[in-house]
């Protein structure tokens, strides 16, 4: 691997956006018909390759049915304001009604001071459950070990743990870090672990047992995680990394296939292709979906870096709405800027370059291009 003299003491590896990349036709096309994007982890089988970001702005179990309905994976957040409050929806309304940022950034911060209650962590769960829709959660790292029985005992299909990153090996003198390998051994459902943006990071996560790797650093829309802290990685080195990271665990395990998943830099359609194109098997989606109309933030977005108590690293967001989840996620688009129908758009990628199978499309061309901006 090539790296470049950032100066005489410091070497770099170039590394690149998906906006530096673009996926390369080959001698074959398709009918956009024959294209299947229908992904299956674990006994779960999804017609769109996709979870929703935990994030109060994009998933509230509502929300989280209704895009089960649709085709794809919504991920409550059990740390957000449906597990602190028995009704949300004046603190959301006030959310979004702030103008002034730095007051917004405060006020979630106390909004978000309000303890989490398990037993709201087993209603939001029922609540989704009851509908029939494949029920996925999320917890962080630092959480997941008081909450965790509450969120299995409620029947939760699919546990996501999810930080700004997540190892195998956290180091702590104050507190007992989590036992990755033994959590994941002990549970009877299939964990998603992330984020994580290289390879030797993503193998350990793999070795803990996960059905899934989450992939992405401080590359969200609403992340000031490279101003505030200087670490980003450029998504579409890290989600090639991580797959060949599966490729080598693969050959380790004896063939054990772990889910890759892009978390972060997925915007517009066009990334989407571009991230299966360099191994994933799915995209974690966030701005894309609180664009929608009749997503809890109308139109605002926000993640919980943005009210960490010490030291914030996200900001409150006016992103406008765009149309329907229905719409943003298989259309009909009435915009031309990859903002609608993100998955009309994968299966017309895919049948442009002549592949039919999501696995067959990570196999595509790309070609770099760093000047390239879409935008």
């Amino acid at each position: 691997m090539t790296e470049i003299e950032i100066g005489r003491g410091k070497r770099g590896r170039r590394a690149y956006a998906f906006d530096d990349i673009a996926v390369v036709p080959s001698r074959r096309t398709r009918d956009p018909k024959e294209v299947s994007i229908a992904w299956q982890i674990d006994a779960y089988r999804f017609e769109l390759p996709f979870l929703a970001a935990p994030m109060d702005s994009v998933v509230s179990p509502q929300q989280a049915i209704a895009i089960g309905r649709l085709g794809g994976l919504g991920v409550l957040n059990l740390e957000g304001l449906w597990t602190r409050y028995e009704d949300p929806q004046p603190l959301l309304d006030e959310i979004v009604s702030m103008t002034d940022a730095a007051a917004a950034t405060r006020r979630l911060q106390e909004i978000y001071a309000a303890p989490i209650r398990a037993e709201l962590i087993k209603q939001r769960i029922q609540e989704v459950r009851d509908s029939g829709v494949v029920t996925a959660a999320a917890l962080s790292p630092q959480r997941t070990a008081e909450f965790s029985k509450a969120v299995v005992d409620a029947g939760v299909d699919v546990f996501v743990i999810r930080g700004t990153t997540v190892s195998a090996e956290h180091v702590s003198s104050a507190a007992e870090p989590l036992n990755l390998k033994q959590f994941i051994y002990e549970l009877d459902v299939p964990v998603i672990v992330g984020g994580c943006a290289t390879y030797t990071a993503a193998l350990h996560l793999m070795r803990t047992g996960a059905a899934g790797v989450l992939v992405g650093f401080g590359g969200g829309a609403a992340h000031t995680t490279r101003n505030v802290l200087g670490i980003q990685v450029p998504m579409a080195t890290a989600v090639a990394d991580v797959a060949a990271a599966r490729r080598d665990y693969m050959d380790e395990s004896g063939g054990r296939y772990v889910h890759v998943i892009a978390d972060g830099g997925v915007g517009y359609s066009g990334d989407i292709p571009k991230a299966v194109a360099c191994g994933a098997d799915a995209v974690m989606i966030g701005a894309a979906l609180a664009r929608a109309t009749d997503a809890p933030g109308k139109g605002f977005h926000w993640g919980m870096e943005a009210v960490h108590e010490e030291l914030p690293r996200g900001k409150r967001m006016d992103l406008g709405t765009v149309g329907t989840t229905e719409e943003i996620l298989t259309g009909p688009s009435h915009t031309p800027d990859g903002t609608m129908n993100l998955f009309g758009a994968l299966r017309r990628a895919m049948a442009t370059t002549g592949y039919t199978e999501l696995k067959e499309f990570q196999r595509v061309e790309v070609t770099v291009n760093p000047a390239l901006d879409h935008r």
